[in-house]
């Protein structure tokens, strides 16, 4: 055995792919409705990301951070504005894991009340923080962190102690199923956090960078989380992550409390620096595509084999009666990529980018799929 078998792998070795559509080892070709699990959320192999990235290779690859990185203040600039202060890492969970040290940091409180359900990544406080006992299984889990009911604000008041540093959640959640935050329950949760003194960390690894429409999702709920987090779609597939806080947090941050060796290095920023240019110019096309993918999702609630139909822009979840991952390995025999998520969820993440031919005609044949089960 030369790999860990931590994953299941499907029998398909893929050798290539131009924004939605990828290519097997044999040249055939599949649609893309996963983005790689919401990375390539401007398309595989951008060319605009291609040309930043093999320009910046000719120059300088990896740079520690015990230098100046112009491009690394450049990507903060673009991503938090004046607001906030940036921190990058390698990937959402090494984001999640900086957010939990930096509220500990800021409040002086241990306690993180995140929600059941949840995923925060695989990392030990990460993990710590995911609400789902099937991440927790056969290891023991660090202390200073409780579990709300998602959209139950009476559950989050009842986890309240003086000890509450920080309450900790994704606005949709990913893989605990593809399920909202109900608006309502995000006001009440915003008030009873600035009434405790209590901090918002908002996990926008899969909801960030124009998934559910804006830039990050807490653009749609009103309002500005005290620290938030964005990886995945963040350098469309080099593998970074960032954490941002409001200004007024970041001497807490100081010298020698955290740092990462490839983060923020000048190969990954070219890339992010890209992918946040082409973003702010596809942003505005979205909502035309968005309202195609919903009216299409609509026709599967009349499917038996389909119980729930939810998500937000271009992340949807539907909740089946059959087993989730017969399907995904029957529509891949059907050259057609999909998730699963939790609750027997078939999960989908399309390119941003996607063609809308290519997505509705996908989204047909799922169908049909479907309907034959």
């Amino acid at each position: 055995m030369t790999l860990f078998p931590n994953y299941h792998r499907a029998p398909v070795t893929f050798t290539q792919a131009q924004n939605a559509t990828w290519f097997d080892d044999q040249g055939q070709a599949y649609s893309d409705l996963t983005s790689g699990i919401g990375v390539y959320n401007i398309g595989a192999t951008h060319p605009k990301v291609v040309a930043a990235l093999t320009q910046q290779a000719e120059k300088m690859w990896h740079l520690p951070n015990l230098y100046q990185n112009p491009l690394q203040e450049a990507v903060a600039q673009q991503l938090g504005g004046n607001d906030y202060t940036t921190y990058f890492a390698n990937s959402g969970a090494e984001a999640n894991e900086a957010a939990i040290k930096l509220a500990r940091l800021v409040t002086g409180k241990s306690t993180i009340i995140s929600f059941t359900n949840s995923f925060h990544g695989r990392t030990y406080a990460a993990m710590s923080a995911t609400g789902q006992d099937s991440i927790h299984a056969g290891l023991p889990m660090l202390t200073g962190f409780t579990y709300a009911k998602f959209n139950d604000i009476a559950s989050v008041k009842a986890q309240i102690t003086d000890d509450t540093a920080a309450i900790m959640l994704e606005l949709v959640q990913g893989e605990g199923g593809v399920f909202p935050a109900d608006p309502t329950f995000i006001t009440e949760l915003v008030a009873l956090a600035q009434t405790n003194g209590i901090l918002l960390l908002v996990d926008e690894v899969q909801t960030g960078m124009g998934r559910t429409g804006t830039r990050f999702a807490f653009e749609q709920y009103g309002f500005s989380p005290d620290i938030f987090t964005t990886a995945k779609g963040l350098a469309n597939g080099i593998p970074v992550g960032a954490m941002l806080a409001k200004n007024e947090f970041a001497s807490a941050l100081a010298y020698g409390t955290h740092g990462s060796t490839f983060g923020g290095n000048p190969l990954v920023m070219s890339a992010a620096q890209a992918t946040l240019m082409v973003l702010d110019d596809l942003l505005p096309t979205l909502p035309e595509k968005i309202a195609l993918f919903w009216a299409k999702l609509a026709e599967f609630k009349n499917l038996s084999v389909v119980d729930d139909v939810r998500g937000m822009g271009m992340m949807a979840g539907i909740a089946l009666t059959v087993p989730v991952e017969s399907v995904v390995a029957d529509l891949l025999a059907a050259h057609i990529i999909v998730l699963s998520a939790g609750h027997n969820t078939l999960r989908l993440l399309p390119p941003l980018t996607i063609p809308t031919t290519q997505l509705l005609e996908t989204l047909d044949k799922i169908k049909i799929q479907l309907g034959k089960n």
